[in-house]
């Protein structure tokens, strides 16, 4: 007769959800499970060296020295020194004097008038020489007298003086006192003038950037 089942032997139980589940880390809070850390990408293989971080885009090929990154823009010239900064530029050479000009026919009148002045006592005369700065002469002959008895005296010695290197006179004022006695010859214009008219009218501070020869 065949054997009857044995009811007190039990089947082998599964295994329990909860091992197959050990494996998974705890769920968090939130109840969504946390991923598991990542294990390193190759693993094995050692971390390289700081250095040979450094030198990863360039393998082969040494790293420049301070000295070579500071030539790296102009090869082959020497980096100036401080000295060369410091250096002045050397000064240009003086331009030649200009060759001396030669006196024209209104300097040789207008010193012919002073000297005619002088032989009258005039004072402190002066010749200016406005060519370039005034329309109206090439030379101002400027001198003082002490009253208007001598100016006119002074005025009459430049006529004779002028008459005869051949000068035309064009025009005459202040012949009958006023302290300004004015004679006009064209290129060269006489005033003689007294102390006090002569330095309130300042006709030489007026041509001041004309050149000048004080006669004496």
């Amino acid at each position: 007769m065949p054997k009857a089942p044995n009811k007190s032997r039990r089947p082998p139980k599964r295994a329990s959800a909860t091992r197959t589940k050990s494996a998974r880390p705890p769920p968090r809070k939130g109840g969504r499970p946390s991923k598991p850390k990542r294990e390193a990408s190759s693993p094995g293989r050692p971390r390289p060296a700081k250095s040979d971080r450094a030198q990863a885009f360039s393998p082969g090929r040494p790293r420049p020295a301070k000295s070579d990154r500071a030539q790296a823009f102009s090869p082959g010239r020497p980096r100036p020194t401080k000295s060369d900064h410091a250096r002045p530029a050397p000064a240009p050479p003086p331009a030649p004097a200009p060759p001396p000009s030669e006196p024209d026919d209104g300097q040789e009148r207008a010193l012919s008038a002073v000297h005619a002045g002088l032989d009258r006592k005039a004072e402190e005369p002066v010749v200016l020489d406005v060519r370039g700065l005034s329309g109206v002469a090439d030379y101002f002959v400027v001198m003082s007298a002490d009253n208007d008895r001598q100016a006119a005296a002074i005025a009459d010695a430049v006529d004779d003086r002028m008459e005869g290197l051949g000068a035309v006179r064009l025009g005459s004022e202040g012949r009958s006192g006023g302290g300004w006695v004015l004679l006009d010859y064209g290129s060269v214009v006489v005033h003689v003038m007294g102390p006090e008219t002569r330095k309130f009218y300042d006709l030489e501070g007026l041509w001041a950037d004309a050149p000048r020869e004080r006669v004496s």
